[in-house]
């Protein structure tokens, strides 16, 4: 028999999950490795939900979304739906008094995220986004150095991020329906990654992007610069491959972190010595239990945890920028708009 491991010391909430698809079954097997099981599934394939129920032995199938936001039972909730629907469930979710971990892009936009954070607030409970770098310990690391002046000040960042996916409109990556395009897909990881370098967060953008045939943005470059004059470019395409790769350039030497999404390892080589520094924390099998365990001191009061936050809604912010600055709006966003115009 395998050891259980233990992540994070708050109290263990009981966890309800929305949707049953890829992420979905990673959480069911994220908290198996801490010897804990979903307590309940909703989804909008009831058949699917069965299924998932039978393989992670889940403790209760949902006949509808209201009667997991009913269920005293359930403390929080993971919702690993489509972008566009996250709002959605985000709303009632938290006006039940429900916890929220979401899966990234949080929401669409930044009126969205005010929205939900506002919920959570006004109903004392945590909304969080569950992008892995907000929660992976080596991160957690590399911002306590930076803070102490281990590595210097920052001066620029640089991420790449490339994945080729085969052009099919009907996939979430291409689909505008889905609320596709690499921004929200996989640039959210990029401007994650830079941010949490970063002392504040950039105001001054510039950017170039490439549509997909589809309308969503299929690659694009983006230069970024803060108050304090830190500078940042990201690289992204769904349609090419490039490493994922992030690098922060310092006036001691530089931090290079290889697949940085889910990294448990960065190195740090000190200029004029070239001394090459290897920096280990986490381990990269358990970003889920991470995101679980953030998730759980927030609710718990954990006011550090707050600091993610603050970059989660940076971020939203960043990326709501640089699509308005492109015209590109989702079919939800064009529904908003026109509400808020009284045209509907």
């Amino acid at each position: 028999m395998s050891e259980t491991i233990n992540v994070g010391s708050a109290p263990k909430l009981r966890w309800g999950v929305i949707g049953c698809g890829v992420i979905a079954n990673e959480m069911a097997a994220s908290l198996a490795l801490e010897g804990r099981s979903l307590a309940g599934v909703a989804n909008r394939t009831k058949e699917k939900a069965l299924a998932f129920a039978e393989k992670h032995g889940v403790g209760r199938v949902y006949d509808s979304y209201d009667e997991i936001y009913a269920d005293p039972n359930i403390d929080a909730i993971y919702i690993t739906t489509p972008h566009n629907t996250h709002i959605d469930f985000i709303r009632p979710a938290l006006a039940a008094g429900k916890h929220v971990l979401c899966e990234k892009a949080i929401t669409l936009n930044t009126s969205e995220l005010d929205e939900g954070l506002a919920l959570a607030e006004a109903n004392g409970v945590a909304l969080l986004d569950a992008c892995t770098i907000l929660h992976m310990p080596l991160y957690k690391e590399l911002r306590r150095r930076l803070e102490a002046g281990d590595f210097g000040r920052v001066h620029m960042v640089q991420a790449n991020f490339g994945s080729f996916r085969e052009y099919d409109p009907a996939i979430r990556f291409f689909n505008m329906d889905l609320a596709g395009g690499a921004m929200l897909d996989i640039g959210i990881y990029a401007l994650t990654f830079a941010r949490t370098f970063l002392a504040s967060n950039p105001c001054e953008l510039a950017s170039f992007e490439n549509p997909a045939f589809t309308g969503v943005d299929e690659e694009s470059a983006l230069i970024l610069r803060n108050a304090e004059h830190q500078l940042t470019t990201i690289s992204l395409t769904l349609h090419a491959k490039q490493p994922k790769r992030g690098v922060v350039a310092t006036d001691e030497g530089y931090l290079e972190v290889v697949e940085y999404p889910r990294a448990d390892e960065a190195t740090f080589l000190r200029w004029p010595s070239e001394e090459l520094e290897h920096i280990r924390a986490g381990e990269r099998r358990l970003a889920l239990n991470y995101a679980i365990a953030d998730l759980e001191a927030a609710a718990a009061g954990d006011a550090e945890v707050a600091r993610q936050g603050m970059w989660s809604h940076d971020v939203m912010e960043l990326m709501t920028r640089f699509r308005e600055g492109w015209g590109m709006r989702y079919p939800e966003e064009h529904i908003a708009q026109a509400a808020r115009d009284g045209r509907i």
